[in-house]
């Protein structure tokens, strides 16, 4: 009878916590070409109200620096925690482009790690990495790319299933605020502005309350020229940002509704800068400057305004942390896949090149899950950035280190003129100062300075932020340049950086 009375209560158990939510859920909201033009990063017309509402219960990072200000490359480092120059990924993957990750990047790539641990991993929106092998889900969930509030419902289903008691994780990547859709024809301008994925006319998209921008009220970015043609850019630029805001805010309610709002952590970020020349593409502080906001329900200390520097390759070892699945002495994973087996058990040929002599056992970046309570804690020193492509035809590759106190710009290509994104080049904010020539200003240069660029910049970006000061040729700053070249060099050293041999050959 005592035997039998177990079992009943073992059953009641069983089935009073099945469906029970799990914890330590994580949801990866990145957008596409969005500078921290955001309400939490003091921009006083920006109309972000959710995000606002995550930093102000979470931590805001003041210093978050995307690696390459390209789409495809700058996934894959935050795939995989590695540089793009190392991971393969030097430029798009779609159409011709077709660069694509080295295939033994499978051992550290995000969405594996993170189902070897247990999750079920789910994507929803932009992917533009490959091989799809490689960062492959194990749910592809639909959704207008333009439309974050309509993504968040399409999502709702996959967070309320409650017959797979896993955690989950979702990769909510929206197209908004990148360009297209085509151009504003209401414009009174003869050079008319794009309009960042907003509907013709005004109208709205499905359950978007739109929010509409005064081309007077915008803020002009030190980067660019205050002009009729930029203020329209940029108050279309805005609504789109605020689109993405009205997502989040929907998948914050559908977390809150299914009770798992305090068992998911909550990460929003942008791939890159905005789509503005100066921005997007460079790697000028426009570019690489990205927002970063992490609401971690299990730390205790909120509304933390870090100045810790971060780079988009601590994204995914930060995530395995918090998953619990980082060795402390490999800062890999700790059940880390050997690639050759991976590829054998599935009869793939091994003759191919797979790993571009590289071995992929630890990540290039480093978890911030500890310092997130902590406003004064420090992450790195200096960072790197490596860009090589955006496009297939735009060959520029450049290199980066900063610290605090100094940037050092070492342009590679320096000989050739600046290669322009397609969608770049026709942007009225451009072509408005392009057409007036090359002594025409552009932010803190001339369009001549932005096209044809010397081989070194640096900029005392503590007292210069807007890098408008190139101190390479100074020569009260001779040893300072020299200093920060030797850092570069360590750094590509310590990166597997194969354009480590243009200091000698070029």
């Amino acid at each position: 009878m005592r035997q039998t009375g177990f079992l009943i209560a073992a059953v009641i158990f069983a089935l009073s916590t099945r469906g029970q939510a799990a914890e330590k859920n994580i949801v990866f909201f990145i957008t596409d070409d969005e500078s921290p033009t955001l309400g939490c990063y003091g921009d006083p017309i920006a109309k972000t109200p959710a995000i606002d509402q995550i930093a102000a219960d979470g931590t805001l990072f003041l210093n978050a620096f995307a690696t390459t200000a390209s789409c495809s490359a700058s996934r894959s480092v935050i795939m995989s925690g590695l540089h793009n120059h190392k991971n393969g990924q030097y430029g798009h993957q779609h159409a011709y482009h077709k660069f694509a990750s080295f295939d033994n990047v499978v051992s550290l790539a995000m969405p594996r790690v993170l189902a070897n641990e247990g999750y079920r991993t789910a994507h929803i929106g932009k992917y533009h990495v490959a091989p799809e092998v490689v960062y492959h889900y194990e749910t592809y969930l639909k959704g207008n790319g333009r439309n974050a509030v309509q993504m968040a419902e399409n999502c709702r289903d996959y967070i309320n299933n409650k017959d797979d008691d896993r955690p989950f994780f979702i990769y909510f990547g929206t197209s908004d605020p990148h360009r297209g859709g085509g151009i504003d024809q209401t414009s009174k301008l003869e050079l008319k502005p794009d309009l960042f994925g907003n509907k013709p006319n005004d109208a709205s998209h499905d359950g978007v309350d739109e929010v509409f921008y005064d081309p007077a009220d915008v803020v002009i970015p030190p980067f660019m020229t205050d002009t009729p043609e930029t203020r329209e850019e940029l108050s279309q630029y805005y609504q789109s940002c605020s689109r993405i805001d009205q997502g989040l805010a929907r998948l914050v309610k559908i977390l809150k509704d299914a009770n798992l709002y305090d068992k998911t952590m909550i990460i929003f970020t942008s791939d890159h800068g905005m789509a503005f020349s100066g921005g997007k593409t460079t790697v000028f502080e426009a570019g690489l400057r990205v927002p970063f906001v992490v609401r971690n329900p299990y730390e205790e200390n909120r509304g933390v305004r870090s100045n810790a520097m971060i780079s988009h390759i601590d994204i995914t070892p930060s995530l395995l942390d918090f998953a619990g699945g980082l060795h402390p002495k490999t800062n890999g994973p700790s059940k880390w896949i050997d690639p050759n087996k991976f590829w054998n058990e599935r009869g793939e040929n091994l003759k191919e090149n797979r790993n571009g002599g590289h071995k992929f056992k630890s990540y290039h970046g480093k978890s911030w899950i500890s310092i997130l309570g902590e406003p004064d804690a420090q992450h790195w020193e200096t960072i790197f950035a490596s860009h090589t492509f955006h496009e297939i035809q735009m060959y520029y590759p450049m290199r980066v280190v900063r610290d605090k106190e100094y940037k050092l710009i070492w342009n590679i290509a320096h000989g050739l003129p600046y290669p322009f994104a397609s969608d770049l080049w026709r942007a009225s904010s451009w072509q408005a100062q392009f057409q007036k020539g090359m002594t025409a200003p552009y932010g803190q240069k001339t369009v001549g300075d932005y096209i044809h660029r010397p081989k070194f910049e640096l900029y005392r970006i503590s007292k210069d932020p807007n890098e408008s000061d190139n101190l390479a040729g100074k020569t009260e700053y001779a040893e300072i340049l020299k200093t920060y070249q030797e850092k570069l060099k360590v750094f590509q050293k310590e990166m597997n950086d194969p354009w480590i041999m243009k200091w000698k050959y070029e």
